[in-house]
């Protein structure tokens, strides 16, 4: 028995729109985007925010991985690791939060500390992306798409954004260098003034550990009071000599380093026969910091030796 079912237009429509209604992306994100099989979504919306072809290679453990029987709760994310072995996380925030940039700052924060473990090289640090997607008003701007590190600037308008926060119970705007780090680089080494203003004296200290009799730059008196070699104790001046005296075999190696490098560069016919000599002097330098009670990753950093070669001396 063959039955055909008539159905007028509005009711094939709507059939229509129902087969077409998608799964919010929120809650994609908390179940279905989790599994591989579904990675090309993710990867997708990826390559497009962040304008380069994305592989996802990785979810990694976050606060999002926590299914809850309430799934209402405001916050849903998801960390994943691409191919360059970068951590991109994803936030979505369904209603406002006070002070979100803080708290995304701090899961930035927290993720390249979670997955750098002990004993690798800080060059394991990989680059983090942040990627918000706000149901609420953040603060005041034209745009719909902000990128930034420190300031946040419209895609399109070009124009800064202003974060709304909170201080004793009123609300205010900041800009995101507001609540951000500022860095401040002190390149020592090439300070070569007569130090006049309390920042040059200041640098003259840190290069030199000079400080003027009549210095006014507010910490150095201080510092010529209390940070008097010969008033520590014995056991703190040993220590501190310990340290002189490690800082000291760092700038030799680097030194050799520079040199050697030079040389090898005008006699690379015996470059064999060298590189075995490098080796060991290289071993015999480790040792050396070993026994100053240098830390493995320093050795490893200035030496050129990996920790497995270092652990074996």
């Amino acid at each position: 028995m063959h039955i055909v079912l008539y159905k007028s237009y509005k009711e094939v429509t709507t059939m229509t729109e129902l087969r077409d209604r998608y799964i919010r992306f929120d809650w994609a994100i908390k179940r279905q985007l989790r599994q591989k099989a579904n990675f090309g979504v993710l990867e997708g919306f990826l390559t497009v925010f962040l304008n380069e072809p994305i592989k996802i290679v990785d979810i990694l453990e976050s606060e999002g991985n926590l299914q809850a029987a309430d799934d209402k709760f405001n916050r849903v994310d998801i960390k994943a690791k691409n191919s360059k072995g970068e951590i991109i996380i994803v936030d979505i925030h369904a209603f406002r939060i006070l002070y979100y940039c803080e708290s995304i700052y701090f899961k930035w924060n927290q993720s390249i500390f979670n997955h750098i473990y002990l004993g690798n090289s800080y060059k394991e640090v990989k680059k983090v992306y942040s990627i918000s997607i706000l149901y609420f008003d953040l603060g005041k701007g034209s745009d719909y798409i902000y990128i930034g590190q420190n300031n946040f600037t419209g895609l399109h308008t070009k124009d800064q954004l202003v974060i709304s926060t909170k201080e004793k119970n009123n609300i205010v705007r900041k800009s995101p260098s507001e609540i951000f780090p500022t860095y401040i680089l002190v390149r020592v080494n090439e300070f070569n003034k007569v130090a006049k203003s309390p920042l040059e004296e200041w640098v003259n200290y840190l290069k030199n550990g000079v400080i003027s009799p009549d210095t006014k730059a507010p910490g150095l008196q201080e510092a010529r009071e209390k940070l008097k070699y010969y008033e520590m104790s014995n056991a703190e001046r040993h220590a501190y000599d310990e340290h002189i005296n490690a800082i000291m075999i760092q700038n030799d190696v680097l030194g050799n380093a520079r040199m050697e490098g030079h040389a090898e560069g005008k006699a690379e016919g015996r470059a064999e026969g060298r590189a075995e000599g490098r080796a060991e002097e290289k071993s015999d330098i480790a040792r050396k910091m070993m026994k100053c009670g240098m830390d493995l990753e320093q050795i490893s950093q200035i030496t050129g030796l990996s920790l497995e070669q270092i652990k074996k001396l």
